[in-house]
C-alpha cells in the first residue's frame, strides 16, 4: 500500500502526476527500497484511469532507476546507492522537478511552493 495518489485535471498528464508523486514518496523516504507498489490494474481502478496510463508511469519510474519490475514480485522500489555528496546538483534537480510537478498539479503558484519548502526546511 502506498500513500494516496491524487489525480487533478489540468495541464499535467495523469501518468506524469503518478510518476511525480511516487518519485516524491521515494525521494522523501516514505517508500523504502523493497516496498511493493500496487499492481497496475489495481492502481488504475483505484484512480479511475486506463491501465496504460499507470503502466506508463511505472515505466518512467523504472527508466529513472527508482523501481524494478519482475513478473513474480511485481513492481518494487529499487535499492539505491547514495550519491557522493560532492555532486548534488543532479539529484537536487530531479527532486525539484518532481516537487514542481506536484505543486503545479495541486494548483500552487511559485510563492506557495517556495513557502512550503521554507516551512519544511529544518531550522537549527
Amino acid at each position: 500500500m502506498i500513500p494516496t495518489i491524487t489525480i487533478r485535471p489540468g495541464p499535467v498528464p495523469p501518468y506524469e502526476q503518478i510518476r511525480a508523486q511516487v518519485e516524491a514518496l521515494i525521494n522523501g523516504g516514505l517508500l523504502a527500497a523493497g516496498h511493493r507498489l500496487p499492481p497496475i490494474r489495481q492502481l488504475a481502478a483505484d484512480l479511475g484511469l486506463a491501465t496504460g496510463t499507470v503502466a506508463r508511469a511505472y515505466q518512467e519510474l523504472e527508466a529513472a532507476g527508482l523501481v524494478t519490475t519482475r513478473r513474480a514480485a511485481g513492481t518494487v522500489v529499487a535499492a539505491r546507492t547514495p550519491e557522493p555528496p560532492a555532486d548534488r546538483r543532479g539529484p537536487l534537480a530531479q527532486a525539484a522537478h518532481g516537487y514542481t510537478t506536484t505543486a503545479l498539479t495541486l494548483g500552487a503558484d511559485l510563492d506557495e511552493a517556495l513557502d512550503a519548502i521554507r516551512t519544511a526546511w529544518p531550522h537549527p
